[in-house]
């Protein structure tokens, strides 16, 4: 059964060894856990995964040839888990939803939400006051309001909240997705600019024959540098939230361009850039990147991709304090322009379909911000995007 386990991991392209898999073997031998699925995973991930950017490809891996692995819940603010768990979402019609009224912003929304934790001494489900679940109270969770603030759990699929209020793992981007059409590559090598630079280590065979011929015969190699791709990239991913719906698209975009650039950096960043940008979705609280850092480091030769659907409350980009992680000081507006002046030639890519841009104000903010430079990450959208970076 484990041959068949380790052959599935290698199917999935984790690159286990059978040496990892003789220690996996012997430390079952020495029973160093007890006879449980979920101690085996822990010791098979410890044994067999040599790198943290491989755990999420393991778990599905794990997750496919186990059918019986049980999901784990996790426990969001410091509120009894009763008060959270759904029993039902409820359905608003538009007119329903054209009713419920917004508290007047940011500030007296935190206010309010304070003084209910104060006075609310049980759960509340349904209704439009208290701390719950399926209501059209501006609190809790599964329910709707424009200005909310929601309260664990999964989101209900309004995305109207303000602030999410529950520690969630995001995962890195696999960049070695097999990608399903070479048409984001071709979109891509738009941007690319050759130059021959460095040693001489490539043949020359034009200029080969040449001189051989001027040479009566005798065999005279000519060498040229090797050609590089000139082109520097910044790429700014945009992870977690809303963002789970277009994971594909993004990874498949990931992975091209991190075929067709030599010169690539990345960072993510969650819903709208702020003061901290971070490489690792598992460290993103301890270690992380001042954007400041970021617009010092690269050359405004860079070329600057936003990758994001730009979906989240208008707060978040312009307020102090909006952010759906922390306390921002400045907003994130702030730091898309500084970005954008930095970095001339920037670009913002947007996996959510075009035809929603007009419904979204957070998206209008941006357009605004960036100058109009966001475009729909289609072929078409790309081959665009990339015209305007090589200008």
């Amino acid at each position: 059964m484990l041959i068949d386990f380790f052959y599935s991991l290698r199917t999935a392209k984790l690159p286990v060894s059978v040496k990892e898999y003789l220690t996996l073997l012997e430390a079952l031998k020495a029973n160093v856990i007890a006879p449980s699925l979920d101690d085996f995973y822990y010791l098979a991930r410890l044994t067999l995964v040599k790198d943290e950017q491989y755990f999420d490809r393991f778990d599905q891996a794990f997750g496919a040839y186990f059918r019986g692995v049980a999901g784990k819940t996790e426990l969001a603010f410091d509120i009894p888990l009763d008060w959270l768990k759904k029993k039902f979402e409820r359905d608003f019609t538009p007119e329903e939803k054209a009713q419920i009224e917004a508290m007047g912003g940011l500030d007296k929304l935190m206010e309010r939400l304070k003084a209910l934790f104060e006075e609310q001494k049980e759960r509340h489900e349904g209704g439009n006051r208290w701390i719950g679940t399926g209501g059209t109270s501006p609190f809790g969770h599964g329910g709707y309001n424009p200005e909310g603030i929601r309260i664990g759990g999964e989101a209900s699929g309004n995305r109207s909240a303000v602030k999410v209020w529950e520690a969630r793992a995001y995962r890195d981007y696999d960049d070695q997705v097999e990608i399903g059409t070479r048409n984001i590559k071709i979109a891509l090598r738009r941007l690319r600019r050759f130059a021959r630079e460095g040693a001489a280590e490539e043949l020359d065979l034009p200029d080969t024959i040449r001189s051989t011929a001027a040479n009566a015969g005798w065999l005279d190699l000519k060498m040229v540098p090797e050609r590089h791709n000139n082109v520097k990239v910044l790429m700014l991913l945009d992870v977690g939230g809303s963002m789970d719906d277009h994971i594909k698209r993004t990874e498949e975009l990931f992975s091209a361009t991190r075929a067709e650039f030599k010169h690539l950096e990345f960072y993510y960043f969650h819903n709208c850039v702020y003061d901290y940008l971070w490489k690792n979705n598992r460290r993103r609280h301890a270690e992380r990147t001042p954007t400041y850092d970021v617009l010092h480091r690269f050359t405004p030769d860079y070329k600057l991709i936003f990758v994001g659907d730009a979906t989240m409350s208008p707060y978040e980009v312009v307020q102090a304090g909006g952010s759906v992680e922390y306390n921002n000081t400045e907003p994130g507006a702030v730091w898309l322009r500084r970005l954008a002046d930095q970095f001339p030639h920037h670009a913002w890519l947007n996996p959510e379909p075009e035809g929603l841009w007009e419904y979204r104000q957070s998206v209008s903010i941006i357009r605004e911000v960036l100058g109009q430079r966001m475009y729909p990450l289609t072929l078409a959208g790309l081959e665009t995007a990339m015209r305007v970076l090589s200008k």
